[in-house]
């Protein structure tokens, strides 16, 4: 009895953990697809991870990759990209990206995701801060 009561107490203690953890390798996984969308300039692919609200303000793919590389040079074209610590809260998550740049300058990138609807993470945000600069 106290054996199976413990295994319960294990399961709900330590499940969401592995839930939250799960949501972060999505979360990671769906970055790094719209990261090599970008490598390979496949417009479609790259917008195809942006939240609905960010479709919404750039409404064609081509008009959001433009921005990405105008506004965004470091994420749309990189020597280094890789993930740093996470945050996962709700069905909301924060993901530090440490990247080099062309130029080998380096850069700070929050990428934030919510979870949609239909279950799926979008991609709500990247902003974008050069290495040591004070926010």
């Amino acid at each position: 009895m106290r054996i199976a009561a413990l295994l319960v107490f294990l399961s709900v203690a330590f499940g969401p953990i592995s839930a939250r953890a799960d949501d972060v390798a999505t979360a990671q996984s769906i970055i790094r697809a719209q990261e090599q969308a970008f490598g390979r300039d496949d417009a479609r692919g790259a917008y195809s991870y942006a939240a609905p609200a960010i479709q919404e303000i750039f409404p064609a793919p081509d008009i959001f990759m433009s921005m990405v590389q105008n506004g965004y040079p470091p994420v749309y074209r990189h020597k280094s990209f890789e993930f740093g610590d996470s945050k996962s809260e709700g069905s909301r998550i924060a993901q530090h990206v440490h990247i080099i740049d062309a130029n080998g300058e380096a850069w700070e990138a929050l990428y934030t995701l919510e979870q949609q609807p239909d279950g799926s993470y979008k991609i709500t945000g990247c902003s974008l801060l050069k290495a040591g600069q004070a926010v």
